[in-house]
């Protein structure tokens, strides 16, 4: 399991090149031809960021700690891999295709027909193994656990519109979307709120380390993203000003877990 985790972070990490670095050429670069370059940062942040989390977690030696990666993977690959073939029409497969193109739209499908079945066959093998689990030794405050599970919520109801009924809900997005970008983005969103829902099933801060340093890589980043692209944001907007304060929290909570984590008695 640490060596598959280690490997999807090298993974991510190219994938976040060819979208926040080659941002206006994934038409050469990248499986699908992304028109919006904020759209295309956006991905490719929350590609850098999930592999911080992945990097942490094969880090760990101690399985209580390594799985609070698992789910949240597992189910963004998996959604990956639907949203992939549904839109199959729309990736660089044609033979007018730039060859590089084609060749990374070949390698995407690759990945992500193989990872998620990979992935659910060493997570049963795991749990199936006869180590017992420690229980927790340094609880989460109450407090905290109701703004991720406030957190967790946001992220899996507006993901889970975004993936199921992207064409009734973009106008709750803050910058125009297709129904590709929609689905891609709605897959990153359930993973997120699947991750802030393990941090509170573990409820231990030696545990929820990884999630915390990939909250804070995911804000700084999105930030990052909104500087280079402000023209396609709808500043002055509901949805704007949402993204706005969400990203926020989800940066300060980060911050907050990681510096709590190190703490020997977090408060």
């Amino acid at each position: 399991m640490r060596r598959l985790l280690g490997g999807a972070a090298l993974l991510v990490f190219i994938a976040g090149v060819q979208l926040f670095v080659l941002t206006e050429q994934t038409e050469r670069f990248f499986a699908w031809t992304i028109r919006n370059p904020l759209t295309a940062a956006f991905l490719g942040a929350a590609y850098w960021s999930s592999g911080v989390l992945e990097l942490l977690a094969a880090r760990e030696t101690v399985w209580a700690r390594a799985r609070i990666a698992v789910p949240a993977v597992l189910l963004f690959t998996g959604l990956t891999l639907a949203t992939s073939l549904v839109h199959i029409d729309q990736f660089h497969l044609g033979p007018e295709q730039p060859l590089e193109a084609q060749g990374l739209a070949w390698v995407w499908l690759a990945i992500y027909a193989v990872v998620p079945f990979v992935l659910l066959i060493l997570l049963l093998v795991q749990v199936r193994q006869p180590a017992g689990d420690p229980p927790p030794q340094r609880p989460l405050p109450l407090w905290l656990r109701g703004l991720i599970a406030a957190q967790s919520a946001v992220l899996v109801a507006t993901g889970a519109m975004l993936f199921v009924a992207p064409q009734v809900t973009l106008d709750i997005w803050p910058w125009t979307l297709t129904v590709l970008a929609a689905r891609a983005i709605g897959a990153w969103l359930l993973g997120l709120g699947v991750a802030a829902a393990q941090v509170m099933l573990e409820n231990d801060w030696s545990r929820v380390r990884p999630v915390a340093a990939s909250c804070v890589a995911f804000g700084l980043l999105q930030g990052l993203a909104l500087v280079r692209y402000p023209d396609p944001f709808r500043w002055m907007t509901g949805p704007g000003w949402f993204y706005l304060a969400f990203l926020a929290s989800l940066l300060a909570l980060g911050v907050y877990g990681l510096w709590s984590a190190r703490r020997p008695d977090p408060v």
